[in-house]
């Protein structure tokens, strides 16, 4: 296939720029990951029309425009859902927001303003992108995993999802956290330290915290690091809090 093809592919949800595998685990699509590459290479700088005058992008690489058979409500004032991205029925995009290349949203997810979902990021179901969320994309190196952040998960606002993280099914990411391959994870309610790389478990409900710097002078100043916590797993109570009201939508 080449790579209009594909790109068409990924727009309409036949194929994912990252799918779980036949034992399920997460694996990168190269060939799609490959694809969106070429297309950036072979691809020249226009001016942009209509709607978008004023604007310079790539050619093969245009904002998306959605109609009512899409089944998306995106609200106006800025977003830009770039061609390539797959956005499914009944998600809501608040102004302004960005949607890269290769990424995957999936049914029922809200994204709020100043959102940003990188290219070839991959949103499950009924999540929530709260405000100024950043969940990280990737395209080079090719091999790279993109962040992932599977189904009926809550992402407080100001929270960023960096560098291949995966967070499981069910989990609340508290507004301000900070997640990446660099930073050990503290689950307070198993007593274990979730070392760098370190996928985010199911359920888990991840706060910001901090810890004490062991070097002699930073223990002099009484200085501490930043490292996210999880405080709990997800219980009925957090649950009813967290529910989506469907008169929104």
């Amino acid at each position: 296939m080449d790579w209009k093809t594909i790109l068409h592919k990924l727009q309409k949800g036949e194929m994912r720029s990252a799918y779980r595998n036949k034992v399920g685990d997460w694996e990168v699509n190269i060939t799609a990951k490959k694809a969106i590459l070429k297309a950036f290479s072979e691809s020249e700088n226009i001016e942009l029309d209509g709607n978008f005058s004023g604007f310079v992008e790539k050619e093969n690489l245009k904002t998306r425009k959605f109609s009512l058979a899409d089944k998306v409500r995106m609200a106006p004032g800025g977003s830009s859902v770039r061609i390539g991205s797959y956005v499914a029925e009944s998600v809501i995009i608040m102004p302004p927001s960005y949607i890269n290349v290769g990424a995957f949203i999936d049914t029922g997810t809200m994204i709020d303003s100043h959102v940003l979902v990188g290219s070839c990021a991959q949103v499950g179901r009924n999540v929530h992108l709260s405000a100024g969320v950043q969940i990280g994309g990737v395209l080079e190196p090719i091999g790279m995993s993109p962040v992932i952040v599977e189904d009926n998960c809550f992402i407080g606002a100001g929270a960023v999802i960096v560098e291949g993280i995966i967070v499981g099914k069910g989990a609340v990411v508290a507004p301000g956290v900070v997640l990446s391959k660099s930073i050990n994870i503290y689950d307070c309610v198993n007593h274990v330290v979730l070392n760098k790389g370190a996928n985010i478990p199911e359920g888990a409900v991840i706060v910001p915290g901090t810890r004490p710097i062991k070097e002699s002078w930073a223990h002099s100043k009484e200085l501490n690091a930043y490292c996210p916590i999880i405080i709990k797993y997800r219980d009925d109570k957090s649950n009813k809090s967290l529910t989506l009201e469907e008169a929104l939508r």
